[in-house]
């Protein structure tokens, strides 16, 4: 997660430079940064650029960005990549004591995976009315007979988190970048 993503195809170059948080501070803004950046990766790698790191502890314990094109696999969103590898590197599929951070919020299906791993937190950088199911279009994490309650906290980064987003679709659409998507 350190290095710079594989060399970006012609005219893939992302506008966006990658931020660099301080180490002394690991808040909920530095984790969203670490996200952000993947976010920059899945730009180069022409996929929609959403990333997501889990924290567990104050250490990352999983990191992705999208890879739907790359894999071929619809459900290969970066929060369920991270999901997969956090339950494998801490040994068991309960997350309860884990944050995930994802530069966008999550769709019905990652949404779902949320409260199916137990997840204690989800932070997210921008919210979507159109998909978003932890608050934007529904709140799937409300439902009352759930058995597990996903603390969903939305708003950080948001900025850069929706200006991304909104430049890659406005330059897949051809529209001009200061449009919104």
């Amino acid at each position: 997660m350190d290095g710079d993503a594989p060399t970006p195809r012609p005219g893939l170059t992302c506008p966006f430079d990658k931020l660099r948080p301080s180490q002394l501070v690991r808040d909920d803004a530095f984790f969203m940064s670490l996200a952000f950046n993947l976010a920059v990766d899945a730009w180069r790698l022409d996929e929609v650029p959403i990333g997501a790191v889990i924290e567990r502890g104050g250490e990352i314990i999983a990191a992705a960005h999208n890879e739907v094109e790359r894999a071929g696999d619809p459900t290969a969103h970066a929060e369920m990549l991270a999901i997969t590898q956090a339950a494998r590197k801490i040994g068991d599929w309960r997350l309860n004591d884990c944050t995930l951070y994802v530069t966008k919020e999550p769709c019905p299906m990652c949404a779902g995976a949320t409260i199916m791993s137990r997840l204690g937190r989800v932070v997210y950088g921008w919210g979507d009315p159109k998909m978003g199911c932890l608050g934007g279009a529904t709140s799937l994490h409300s439902l009352p007979k759930l058995n597990h309650r996903v603390n969903a906290i939305g708003g950080i980064l948001e900025g850069p988190c929706k200006e991304i987003l909104q430049a890659y679709f406005n330059l897949k659409r051809g529209r001009d970048s200061s449009a919104p998507a």
